[in-house]
């Protein structure tokens, strides 16, 4: 059997594969090395993941592992690595990057960019083995294009700066319950503005049918069109992530002005996955 991990830092999606081709799926806590040490990754996986297998398996059947996460750079992915191993001992264990995850979901061993838009962003040129170019994402304050947190930074500075009609500004400060002062405290002063300007770009989908509101979503998804995918050749371009999959009509609307190929949009790898590793899993001796 194998075991396949999609992670951020809020949640991890697991999966074991079977060589029949049973799966279980399991959810955990966010495993990112940069937040993380060793020793508390490996407590995760022994507290909440293998609570949840029970009596699907005993650990040392497990053969394989293949860990897809944020935050998995080639200097912090041994302390992942590491902390499977002192967890399933006879499991071989590969750890990546969640963009490398993202290409082989969405183009398997196939060309061409692969694209994660969730509240953050990120892109690769991939030749079906390896990246081969990659536009750097910078973070929400310098880039980021394409993102839930620029989606919802640009809705909010909108509103604020009466780009957008009154109407529309005191129905989302009603629905959010909030103030201008409080959006000012939650961006500059408290922790994790990025996750809060992508729960607040919620709006734009909710009101998606405003003409407004759908060329401000069009013009962001236009905006990840000019200053990313234009550096790349023409090839198919896959996108992963909750922003690409709700906004989906308008994303493809842009793609197809802009004579771009989709590959495929998806909200989340993991059937990607199950399918580029399916021929990895070996019967259990």
């Amino acid at each position: 059997m194998i075991l396949i991990a999609d992670s951020g830092s809020t949640k991890t999606h697991w999966c074991l594969l079977t060589a029949s081709g049973q799966k279980s799926e399991f959810m955990t806590e966010g495993i990112n090395p940069f937040f993380l040490t060793q020793e508390q990754i490996r407590q995760n996986v022994a507290d909440q993941l293998l609570p949840q297998m029970g009596q699907l398996l005993w650990v040392g059947s497990v053969r394989k592992i293949y860990f897809y996460g944020a935050g998995c750079t080639p200097e912090k992915s041994p302390l992942v690595h590491d902390a499977l191993t002192a967890v399933f001992r006879h499991a071989e264990t590969e750890v990546y990057s969640d963009m490398m995850g993202a290409a082989r979901a969405l183009l398997q061993h196939n060309e061409g960019v692969a694209c994660i838009l969730g509240t953050g962003s990120n892109s690769c040129l991939y030749d079906g083995k390896k990246f081969v170019k990659n536009v750097p994402a910078l973070g929400f304050i310098l880039g980021d294009e394409g993102s839930g947190a620029v989606l919802g930074k640009r809705l909010v500075a909108d509103l604020l700066k009466n780009q957008l009609t009154e109407d529309l500004k005191e129905t989302f400060l009603r629905e959010f319950n909030l103030t201008q002062a409080e959006i000012i405290d939650r961006v500059y002063r408290q922790p994790f503005p990025n996750r809060f300007l992508a729960s607040l770009s919620k709006f734009c989908a909710d009101h998606i049918g405003n003409a407004m509101i759908h060329e401000l979503v069009y013009s962001h998804f236009q905006t990840f069109v000019t200053r990313i995918l234009k550096q790349y050749p023409s090839v198919p371009v896959g996108f992963v992530g909750s922003i690409a999959y709700y906004y989906r009509d308008v994303l493809e609307r842009v793609l197809a002005d802009n004579h771009i190929q989709l590959a495929t949009i998806v909200k989340s790898p993991m059937d990607g996955l199950i399918a580029y590793h399916r021929g990895d899993v070996q019967p259990t001796m």
